[in-house]
């Protein structure tokens, strides 16, 4: 096994590519990707995985990783299985440690505060029920050589609320927003700036990679479009609540050092300063 070997489960998405960008100067770093067959399949470093039907301890084998990055997708079951071999493979490799890529909806039922690293997740939707499940078998059997990094609203040049931002102000179009739902974010940026710290530093436990601050979902939309021009989208309202809500996680009891630490004005500036550099691109 190589001492600085990562696997990157689902480095083609969005989280898994900012990733694989920020941890390839430093690491031997291999990738897997479900979808995206095209761009892949010359790369000796990505590997097709597709967890409905292939087996990841053949794909463990065979690259031999200390650093395992957990953010793909699949169905309950396959997540599951895919997740045991995972523990599997690191019980007898006492070195070794996954980071799961988690995220704010595993408190999605719980509306009445923000959530912090240690309180119980509780959800209403499937998604976070699975991701639920997926962090109880990690942390039950594999404690002390697993890091859960659960994920606010992340944003970016390529994240999917962006590009529908800029396609909305450019066509004039209507973009959701909700003036009752306070939220936490980041970006994929320093995302993967955390876990690259995570990483090195070996790092276990429940981490809230999140903004230190929250705001209103519409306030932070209608902010970002502002400063990214003089034209506007058309903003639909969309209330679920007659009162405020919360759909926030945010760090508390383990926190990262300030330098790897965000607030929501830095990425209200990153959103924009990133749209001029796109702008000025093309």
């Amino acid at each position: 096994m190589i001492h600085n070997r990562i696997l990157i489960l689902g480095a083609s998405g969005f989280i898994g590519n900012a990733l694989y960008k920020e941890l390839l100067s430093y690491f031997d770093v291999f990738g897997t990707y479900y979808t995206q067959e095209g761009l892949f399949n010359n790369n000796q470093v990505f590997y097709r995985f597709d967890a409905e039907n292939d087996d990841i301890s053949d794909l463990l084998s065979e690259i031999q990783p200390r650093f395992i990055i957990s953010s793909f997708t699949s169905s309950n079951e396959s997540q599951l299985k895919a997740h045991q071999e995972l523990i599997n493979y690191c019980e007898v490799r006492p070195s070794s440690m996954i980071v799961y890529v988690s995220c704010q909806q595993v408190f999605d039922a719980v509306q009445k505060f923000p959530s912090y690293e240690y309180d119980r997740p509780i959800s209403e939707s499937a998604a976070g029920k699975q991701k639920i499940a997926v962090e109880k078998l990690l942390l039950e059997q594999l404690e002390n050589q697993v890091t859960v990094a659960r994920l606010p609203l992340v944003l970016g040049v390529n994240s999917p609320w962006m590009l529908q931002l800029r396609k909305a102000i450019k066509y004039y179009a209507g973009f959701e927003v909700y003036p009752k739902v306070i939220i936490s974010a980041t970006t994929d940026d320093k995302v993967a700036q955390q876990i690259h710290y995570i990483i090195n530093k070996e790092i276990t436990g429940i981490y809230h990679l999140a903004s230190s601050d929250m705001v209103h979902h519409d306030d932070l939309f209608v902010e970002i479009a502002s400063k990214m021009g003089d034209k506007l989208p058309v903003f639909k309202k969309v209330f679920s609540s007659n009162e405020d809500i919360y759909q926030a996680i945010l760090p508390k009891e383990n926190l990262l050092p300030k330098a790897y630490r965000i607030t929501i004005a830095e990425v209200i500036e990153f959103c924009t300063l990133n749209n001029e550099i796109i702008t000025f691109k093309n």
